[in-house]
């Protein structure tokens, strides 16, 4: 059976980003709290924890760190059912989320916000572009995530949401620069880009879907949707904004569309653990909702069937980290 002090420890080390801010939570020494995840480590067989700054875990690591915010989860809710069975501990757990950054800058939030005034509880979002943050779910790291992956990841379930539009703008100085007499693939990849990353491959994908051309232009990278959306208004590049960021830029003359009427749909889903919660169940109506205003309707979009029981499951956790 699983040690709950043990997990405890190694869960309040990637929660709190070090192992002293752990030991503060815990009401331990750090040295207490590294033999704790030491003795984790002994007896699970495998590396949980990359002993780096901040900390990060392994798979391993992190699948049972995710179990543990399953138990408190559903250990909370009980105790909100029966009030006598509240230990010390902390009370309604934060939810584990992931979410790409133009969601979160563009929709997201005001159903978070209801969701947490409703209920009081927390939230933990991670930021991760749309096309990987279907990874963080079956690695463990989080309990549901915004997603462009449409299949369920085992042991979830997943719903549509719709799609976020994107429209490909510059400031008119930059276009009059750049684009005197046209918009090009060839006057496109002579002219600066912005992405928000490397993960990031929307100007790529529009630029082969309207123009039949791979992307080689001169890149700025500007990890930030506020930041992103500000640097095409200082004529840093042209790039892909959410339509709901740059629908007012675009109606003030600040913004120029490149090509008018060559928008580009991310369709987006969200999947969450299959864990009969309240709160999750809770999130995802508010998520749900929230969609439904904001983002455009996909014909056809509906829900995809949940996968069968992955018989992995119930293997025993990968001795080697590197395993990954």
């Amino acid at each position: 059976m699983l040690d709950y002090p043990l997990l405890a420890a190694l869960a309040a080390v990637i929660r709190e980003g070090g192992f002293e801010r752990a030991a503060l939570v815990l009401g331990v020494t750090p040295s207490a709290v590294s033999q704790r995840i030491r003795a984790l480590e002994e007896r699970v067989g495998a590396a949980l924890v990359v002993r780096s700054q901040p900390p990060v875990p392994t798979e391993a690591g992190a699948r049972l760190c995710a179990h543990v915010e399953k138990v408190r989860l559903l250990e909370g809710e009980l105790a909100s059912d029966l009030p006598a069975l509240a230990g010390p501990g902390p009370g309604v757990p934060a939810l584990p989320v992931a979410v790409n950054a133009d969601s979160l800058g563009s929709w997201f939030l005001p159903a978070a916000a209801r969701f947490s005034e409703a209920t009081g509880a927390l939230l933990h979002l991670v930021l991760d572009d749309e096309a990987h943050t279907a990874a963080r779910l079956r690695s463990g790291e989080v309990l549901a995530a915004v997603t462009a992956e449409p299949a369920a990841v085992p042991g979830c379930r997943t719903r549509p949401l719709g799609a976020l539009r994107y429209v490909a703008c510059a400031s008119p100085a930059f276009r009059a620069r750049y684009f005197a007499e046209g918009v090009t693939a060839a006057a496109l990849n002579r002219a600066p880009v912005l992405q928000f990353d490397r993960k990031d491959g929307l100007q790529a994908r529009w630029l082969r879907q309207n123009f039949d051309q791979a992307l080689t232009a001169p890149t700025h990278q500007v990890p930030s949707t506020q930041g992103f959306l500000d640097a095409s208004l200082f004529g840093l590049g042209w790039a892909l904004h959410p339509l709901p960021l740059a629908a007012a830029p675009l109606a003030e003359g600040r913004l120029v569309e490149l090509v008018p009427g060559a928008a580009m749909d991310v369709v987006l889903h969200w999947q969450h653990a299959r864990l009969g919660a309240r709160l999750l169940e809770a999130l995802t109506r508010e998520v749900a909702a929230e969609a439904a205003r904001s983002l455009v309707p996909v014909a056809g979009l509906s829900a995809l069937p949940e996968p069968a029981p992955d018989p992995r499951r119930s293997a025993p956790v990968p001795t080697d980290p590197a395993s990954r």
